[in-house]
C-alpha cells in the first residue's frame, strides 16, 4: 500500500463516503446487513492505514483515525465502526508484531486483502471488557487451545482474523494475568450467534463467538503470556476510543449538517427562510458550537495520545464521553428544528438518533470514562484490586 499523507487519506475516505457509504446507508440499516461493498471499499484503499510502514502500511496513527472514522461516521455509522475496529485490531497486531505475524497479518493488511476486528467483550465480564474468561491452554508444544464465549464481536463472522483476550496459560504465569492472540476466520470449532438486532448500528454484525476448544498454532500469541493489560490500555483503549469518538462524531456533523440545509431550504409565511428566524439561528448557533468543542477536543487527545502526553488518558476518556453526550444532544436538536418531517421513518434523522444512543452503552461506557478522567487527576489508579 502506498504511503500517503494525512490529508489525501482523509480525501479517499470521503470519496468512499459520498460514493458508496452514504448512498447504502438507509439500506444498511433498514436491511439490518453488513455493509460489504463499503468495508471491502474502504479496507482495500485505507485497510494499511495504522500498519508501520516496514510492513507495506502507510504508518499513521490516532489522529488519522480520528480524521478518518468523522468522515465516514458522516456518512454511514455502521460502516464506519466495522472499518475502525479493523484499524483497531491493525494497531493491536502491529504493536509487537514478530515476522511471523508481520507476514501472515500486517502484510495482506497492508495490501487490502485483509480484514481483522477485535473480539474482547465477554457475557460474564460486561463493561469490564479487559477482564476476560475465555481460557487457553496449551495442548502441544506449538499449539493452543481456546474455549470461551464472546460477545458483540463487530464484523463477526465476516473478518479474516479476530484478536482475542484470553485467560494466561503459560506455566509459571501468576493468577489473574490475561493474554492477547489473534485467531483466523476459517478456524475450526468458531461458532456464530445468530445476526445482530439492534436498535442501532444495524450494519455492524455485532454477533457473539463461542470458542469450544478451538485450536491455534502458539505464534498466534499477541506478544508474551500475561501482556493483554499492557495491550488494553496501551494499544487497544487509545484506538478503540477514538474510532468510536470520531465515528459519533460524523454522527453529530451530518445531523447539524441535515437540520442547516433543511433550514436553509424551508419557507415560513410570507417567503421568509425559516434561516431568518433569531429563534433558529440561536439553536442552530449553540449546536454548531457544541459540535465544534467536541471535535477540538478529539482532535486534541488523538494528538495528546499519539505523543505520548501527560494528559491523554483523561483526553481519550473525555472525547468518548463527550461525544457521546454531543451526538445525541445534537440530532434531538436537529429533529426539534426540522420537525415533523425529521420523524418520518425515510428521515436519516431517525436512523443517526438510534445510532448516536449506542455511544453511552459501548464499553468503555461514559459513566466509567469519567470515573477514569478524574483518577487519572488525581493521579489515583485507573483500575481498583
Amino acid at each position: 500500500m502506498v504511503r500517503i499523507g494525512l490529508g489525501a487519506a482523509v480525501a479517499l475516505a470521503r470519496e468512499v463516503s459520498e460514493e458508496i457509504l452514504a448512498p447504502q446507508a438507509a439500506a444498511v440499516d433498514a436491511e439490518r446487513r453488513w455493509p460489504d461493498k463499503g468495508v471491502t471499499a474502504l479496507r482495500s484503499r485505507l485497510g494499511g492505514l495504522v500498519v508501520p510502514e516496514h510492513s507495506g502500511g502507510m504508518g499513521h496513527g490516532l489522529p488519522a483515525v480520528a480524521q478518518i472514522g468523522e468522515v465516514t461516521g458522516q456518512a454511514c455509522a455502521s460502516t464506519s465502526i466495522c472499518f475502525g475496529m479493523h484499524l483497531v485490531g491493525s494497531a493491536v497486531i502491529a504493536a509487537k508484531a514478530d515476522a511471523k505475524q508481520r507476514e501472515r497479518y500486517l502484510e495482506p493488511i497492508a495490501a487490502g486483502e485483509h480484514l481483522t476486528t477485535l473480539a474482547l467483550s465477554e457475557p460474564g465480564t460486561g463493561g469490564e471488557f479487559w477482564l476476560p474468561q475465555t481460557r487457553m491452554e496449551r495442548t502441544e508444544p506449538d499449539r493452543l487451545r481456546l474455549t470461551g464465549t464472546k460477545s458483540f464481536v463487530t464484523n463477526g463472522g465476516h473478518a479474516d482474523s479476530y484478536v482475542l483476550s484470553t485467560v494466561a496459560a503459560g506455566p509459571g504465569t501468576p493468577p489473574g494475568q490475561f493474554s492477547c492472540t489473534v485467531v483466523d476466520g476459517d478456524t475450526p470449532g468458531l461458532r456464530w450467534g445468530p445476526p445482530w438486532q439492534g436498535f442501532g448500528m444495524r450494519g455492524n454484525a455485532s454477533r457473539g463467538l463461542e470458542l469450544p476448544g478451538a485450536e491455534i498454532p502458539d505464534w498466534c500469541l499477541l506478544g508474551e503470556e500475561g501482556d493483554e493489560i499492557w495491550y488494553v490500555f496501551n494499544v487497544i483503549a487509545p484506538y478503540f476510543l477514538t474510532a468510536m469518538a470520531g465515528t459519533y462524531l460524523g454522527v453529530a456533523t451530518a445531523a447539524l449538517e441535515e437540520a442547516r440545509t433543511h433550514l436553509l431550504a424551508r419557507r415560513a409565511r410570507g417567503g421568509r427562510t425559516m434561516a431568518g428566524q433569531p429563534v433558529v439561528q440561536h439553536r442552530l448557533g449553540t449546536m454548531w458550537a457544541r459540535v465544534e468543542r467536541t471535535r477540538r477536543l478529539i482532535y486534541h487527545a488523538a494528538a495528546e495520545a499519539e505523543a505520548g502526553g501527560p494528559m491523554a488518558l483523561a483526553a481519550l476518556a473525555s472525547a468518548k464521553a463527550e461525544v457521546a453526550d454531543a451526538a445525541v444532544e445534537t440530532v434531538n436538536d436537529a429533529l426539534t428544528l426540522v420537525g415533523g418531517v425529521g420523524y418520518g421513518e425515510d428521515s436519516p434523522l431517525q436512523r443517526m438518533l438510534r445510532d448516536a444512543r449506542a455511544a453511552h452503552v459501548m464499553a468503555p461506557v461514559t459513566d466509567l470514562l469519567r470515573v477514569w478522567t478524574g483518577r487519572a487527576l488525581l493521579d489515583e489508579p485507573l483500575l481498583e484490586d
